[in-house]
């Protein structure tokens, strides 16, 4: 007695859908300003500063599949009016993402590209200051999970409040 073996056939739909696709072509330092308008007086206060913190995120389309991802920090320390230091420095990646749906792009671009590009941008930033004399401002960790989704939440609100407003 003889078995005949079958292969099972893809149906033709399984055989359409390319594979997904996600890798850094590039993380680079894309711009670093260090302001110290009142150097050296400023290095012999004695107070505490004052640490201000801001971090943004942006995202643009390069070409087809492929996105810039920037994460940028603001550092301004102050002491009683005058700026110790002030720190702009923005860490940026190429991204190639294919073949992903649009519910998938949004959560990789606003929260997995971020997470891999902020520990450079924390590097650098620590980097920069210390290297203008003063002990490295180590940023602290981010839920970039969290700021995303206050971005969404935002957007809605702001969505259904448009209509409002307009009538």
């Amino acid at each position: 007695m003889t078995t005949a073996k079958t292969t099972p056939q893809p149906k033709p739909a399984e055989a359409a859908a390319p594979e997904p696709v996600f890798q850094i072509q590039r993380v680079y330092l894309k711009e670093l300003s260090l302001e110290q308008p009142n150097s050296p007086s400023i290095f012999l206060e004695t107070e505490q500063p004052q640490l201000d913190i801001q971090l943004s995120m942006e995202t643009l389309p390069v070409l087809e599949g492929v996105y810039e991802v920037s994460v940028t920090a603001i550092v301004h320390t102050s002491l009683q009016e005058k700026t110790v230091f002030l720190v702009e420095a923005k860490q940026s990646a190429i991204f190639e993402i294919r073949n992903l749906s649009a519910d998938q792009m949004g959560p990789l671009l606003g929260i997995a590209c971020p997470q891999i590009i902020y520990p450079y941008l924390r590097s650098n930033v620590a980097d920069v200051i210390n290297r203008a004399g003063f002990p490295p401002v180590h940023l602290s960790e981010v839920n970039f999970q969290a700021m995303y989704e206050q971005q969404q939440a935002d957007l809605q609100s702001s969505l259904q409040s448009a209509p409002a407003a307009n009538g």
